[in-house]
């Protein structure tokens, strides 16, 4: 999982702005679509140029519009859309800055809505992290991808066929449909994080290595990075769901509270599903280091008790290593045979010993 720094430039312009982003290799694209319960437009050749006439609210004032952005490294791009739409210098900046935390913001008649998208890459126990903003204006959706993705694709079939609500609501309901499928992600994360906590967990049973503490502090890295981009997503979620407490949001309209109601419950559910797991992991941990201290008393048990055995052979060596020329066992015919037998006694008493005392 790639870290994110936050980057705070001290600018010189008050005007500047940055991409903080990484993702700066595809071309920029933008998609819109016009609908209402009747029919809709789809457009797929926007350009800077055409924003303005595409985007006209009096033409499609019925209609909601959705401006799709795939790609935010061409700033000068994003800064003519923030200038068609009149937005504010800092929500462009936050829109360009993908080191923030998920957050919601209201000026006026605008709606601002960052939010963090999680998935897992191909490599084992890597995630990736793409920031997704929304802009609520009147009519209008506009929603900023750092790439070209998939996610949203169900809705626009949707909005093609006419399937569901999308086309009977209005741009809350579609600002819902986007958080949903991000929500998603965040699901599919956290299955692919929990399918590792299984596979290290049967690993734990039967290996005794170190590299097992190093599998799971990655994932439990994993999961507290997935928890610390869900706190602020169920915060603002929170603020959405009561009727009574956000009157202030006029973007958003009171039909729509009870489904970023469902979607604050899917935050809670994902919170304790990764609190759960968390649990395990610390589980898995302290399984490992219990058989390791349980492996290191058996070694030691084993290795005292060969201590213990060859203790008195050894001692009776020693006894007749020494050069004394008063021992008369030294001169007996048999003694050699006589010390080997007395210490083979010795050694199988002492294992029938401790094989009655179940020490080994």
């Amino acid at each position: 999982m790639k870290r994110i720094k936050y980057r705070k430039v001290r600018k010189v312009q008050p005007n500047y702005f940055e991409y903080t982003g990484n993702h700066t290799t595809e071309p920029v694209a933008m998609q819109l679509f016009a609908y209402n319960e009747h029919n809709f437009t789809e457009y797929d050749a926007i350009t800077p140029e055409t924003i303005a006439e595409k985007c006209d609210t009096e033409k499609y004032a019925n209609d909601v519009l959705w401006l799709n952005i795939h790609g935010l490294h061409d700033v000068e791009l994003i800064k003519c859309i923030g200038k068609a739409f009149q937005l504010e210098n800092f929500i462009i900046d936050e829109i360009l800055n993908t080191s923030q935390r998920t957050r919601m913001n209201e000026l006026e008649d605008i709606l601002f809505f960052s939010v963090k998208s999680i998935l897992p890459e191909e490599e084992l126990g890597t995630m990736e992290t793409e920031q997704i903003s929304f802009v609520l204006k009147g009519n209008v959706i506009i929603s900023f991808q750092e790439k070209r993705s998939d996610y949203f694709d169900h809705i626009r079939e949707r909005i093609r066929t006419g399937t569901g609500l999308v086309r009977k609501r209005k741009n809350d309901f579609a600002l819902y449909l986007m958080l949903d499928a991000i929500m998603e992600n965040f699901f599919v994360t956290i299955e692919k994080q929990e399918e590792e906590i299984e596979t290290i967990s049967t690993k734990a049973k039967n290996n005794y290595k170190a590299d097992i503490i190093a599998e799971t502090e990655k994932v439990r890295e994993n999961l507290n990075y997935l928890k610390w981009s869900l706190y602020p997503l169920k915060e603002a979620l929170f603020d959405l769901k009561d009727v009574e407490a956000n009157e202030v949001y006029e973007a958003i309209r009171k039909s729509s509270y009870a489904y970023f109601g469902r979607l604050h419950q899917k935050s809670l559910e994902m919170l304790d599903q990764i609190e759960h797991d968390l649990t395990s992991l610390e589980s898995i941990s302290n399984f490992h280091y219990s058989a390791q201290s349980q492996r290191m008393n058996e070694i030691m048990k084993t290795l005292t008790i060969f201590s213990v055995i060859f203790m008195p052979i050894t001692f009776i060596v020693g006894v007749y290593g020494m050069n004394f020329e008063n021992m008369p066992e030294l001169r007996a015919a048999n003694g050699y045979y006589i010390v080997m037998g007395v210490m083979l006694v010795v050694t199988i008493g002492m294992v029938f010993y401790f094989k009655q005392k179940d020490w080994f």
